[in-house]
């Protein structure tokens, strides 16, 4: 762990490689949540973190009063990047189907509603255990194919979108 290698872009455009043991060499000191003083090189710097989505691991930082994203990606992301499978997140979707045959125990979203990857839109029981389908992408629910309590087949559309 402690050699584990970071890769960090700032702006969008900068890049840099980070081990966790120089992070852990930093000298950063926090004085409030999300505040920090930082001793580097002789110089004193104010870094407050803004924002943080952990989903896509983007910090968006000020230091000195100058405002920075930085996200980081550790082995594994580069990995999934490398071997491109990282092209269809955010993707959008026309349909969303059963990936098994089940009953729909509930129904999770309604026609005009706006729903992201790996939302929850449908429980479905198959084989005696309930299974939470997801959206496999962005999208706004066109239409509700199935209704609580409704039979499904392997395939079968459950949700329609736009």
């Amino acid at each position: 762990m402690k050699n584990e290698q970071y890769h960090l872009r700032v702006n969008d455009k900068y890049d840099f490689q980070l081990t966790h043991g120089d992070a852990a060499a930093l000298d950063a000191v926090a004085h409030a949540p999300g505040h920090f003083h930082i001793l580097k090189d002789g110089k004193s710097h104010a870094a407050e973190v803004v924002s943080f989505d952990t989903r896509s691991r983007t910090f968006e930082i000020k230091v000195d009063g100058t405002f920075c994203k930085v996200t980081i990606a550790g082995k594994y992301d580069e990995l999934v990047e490398k071997m491109g499978l990282n092209a269809h997140t955010g993707r959008s979707v026309s349909e969303i189907k059963a990936p098994m045959p089940g009953l729909v125990l509930d129904v999770l979203v309604k026609c005009g509603q706006a729903i992201a990857q790996n939302d929850p839109v449908v429980i479905l029981e198959a084989m005696k255990m309930e299974n939470v389908i997801k959206s496999p992408g962005d999208g706004l629910v066109k239409n509700v194919v199935v209704s609580k309590g409704s039979s499904v087949d392997k395939g079968a559309v459950l949700i329609e979108l736009e």
